[in-house]
């Protein structure tokens, strides 16, 4: 693995470990838009090996992802709708306002696991 590599992975893990700490202070909004930047980084690293380069927005990312992923029997599906589900709580952490703009903790706990199993499997598939 290359350093940019490696770090993209421990920039995953970090904000990571900042959206555990945020539901545990009962900031589930926070929880899941930091959950979602783990995924993002995470991908920014399978991305880069990949390509050889990175994606310079959120939707280049997923869809970046999307259609490196499609025919990775390795990589879930689900990590594919996970980036993009997350990505709309992260606008609702950023923008929401309102009553509707919520994010549940269970909600966040959801968007929690799935990163740190993104995470997981990316790392075994780089390593």
């Amino acid at each position: 693995m290359t350093p940019e590599t490696v770090g993209y992975l421990g920039k995953a893990r970090e904000f990571l470990a900042k959206a555990q700490d945020m539901l545990a202070d009962d900031w589930p909004d926070e929880a899941a838009r930091a959950a979602y930047l783990a995924g993002f980084h995470a991908a920014q690293a399978l991305i880069l090996v990949r390509t050889g380069k990175v994606t310079k927005s959120h939707s280049g990312l997923r869809s970046t992802f999307a259609r490196l992923t499609k025919d990775e029997p390795r990589i879930d599906r689900r990590f594919t709708r996970f980036l993009a589900r997350a990505y709309a709580f992260k606008e609702i952490a950023d923008y929401g306002v309102g009553p509707q703009a919520v994010v549940t903790a269970a909600e966040a706990q959801e968007m929690l696991d799935t990163a740190a199993q993104l995470i997981d499997r990316l790392a075994q598939i780089l390593a």
